[in-house]
């Protein structure tokens, strides 16, 4: 169990990922002062709260979460969270990535293409409890059970909720210019230009190019660099690369400041995330219930 740093007192959380399943991240946690800025998946989320009430910022508005209730954020849809009430919330989260959303999809619905779920926000003990059961069977080292419950999950929620999602395809002038911005963002991360010399370079302006890169991603391209820069370092230290090195290499001015924006972004320090990618873990750990 890793602590959140300058946290208010009780706050706790695990992010970790079981060997049997690498493509699914765990997280349990219970939160009350810390909260997350704007940020987006490459993977799917879904979170069930056993005590509290979160609250999720989505495009469509805040959802007020609490125990019983199932969020789901699909792939890159930018969103925040923080406590709804002022002891803050308990909750428990996957995060299955694309292929093995999409391969259940295949498997057990007539869903095909990418899939996606239309409700963000269902109130569903039965979902809820067994997003528990895969956090439990995961801990406890039984893959088989885990797997099991997190597919029995996954297509009771596809069945219900699932849809194929759109293709967006940037067909606008803005669109474009926001796509291009993005691939530049992308591959001169460690030292990115300006909003005026990027627009400048893309032959727009920086105020139309913020708008048309708010409108695309849901976040400003500073914001969007950032939820970038965390998401790179993640990888990083998955691969054992440390996490000073791996701030210097994805532009982060020094490790406090990778601190600072990974524990906001993903909810436990860098350090106590690569150690507990390190680890395997055979037996259930000892977490505050």
């Amino acid at each position: 169990m890793a602590a959140i740093p300058e946290s208010g007192p009780g706050e706790w959380a695990r992010y970790w990922q079981y060997a049997e399943l690498p493509d699914l991240d765990l997280l349990r946690a219970r939160y009350v002062r810390h909260t997350f800025p704007r940020h987006s998946h490459e993977g799917y989320v879904f979170g069930t709260i056993t005590r509290g009430v979160e609250d999720v910022g989505l495009p469509s508005g805040t959802v007020h979460a609490g125990p019983g209730t199932v969020v789901m954020i699909n792939p890159e849809v930018p969103h925040t969270a923080r406590a709804g009430v002022p002891e803050g919330w308990v909750y428990a989260t996957l995060y299955p990535s694309s292929q093995v959303i999409n391969d259940i999809a295949a498997d057990t619905t007539s869903l095909r293409g990418t899939v996606g779920f239309t409700e963000t926000s269902v109130v569903d003990p039965y979902a809820a409890r067994l997003i528990g059961e895969v956090h439990r069977a995961a801990e406890e080292g039984n893959a088989l059970a885990a797997d099991t419950v997190l597919r029995v999950m996954v297509t009771r929620l596809l069945r219900r909720y699932g849809s194929a999602l759109p293709v967006r395809a940037p067909r606008s002038a803005g669109a474009r210019d926001a796509a291009r911005a993005r691939a530049v963002l992308e591959g001169r991360m460690a030292a990115p230009p300006t909003l005026e010399a990027l627009a400048a370079e893309l032959g727009t302006s920086p105020f139309a190019l913020l708008r048309a890169f708010k409108k695309q991603y849901g976040m400003p391209p500073h914001a969007w660099l950032t939820d970038a820069r965390v998401r790179a370092a993640r990888r990083m230290l998955d691969a054992g690369t440390a996490p000073a090195e791996a701030a210097a290499e994805v532009g982060f001015t020094d490790q406090p400041h990778l601190n600072r924006h990974f524990t906001r972004i993903v909810g436990v320090p860098p350090g106590a995330y690569q150690r507990e990618r390190a680890r395997t873990y055979k037996t259930g750990p000892d977490l505050p219930t």
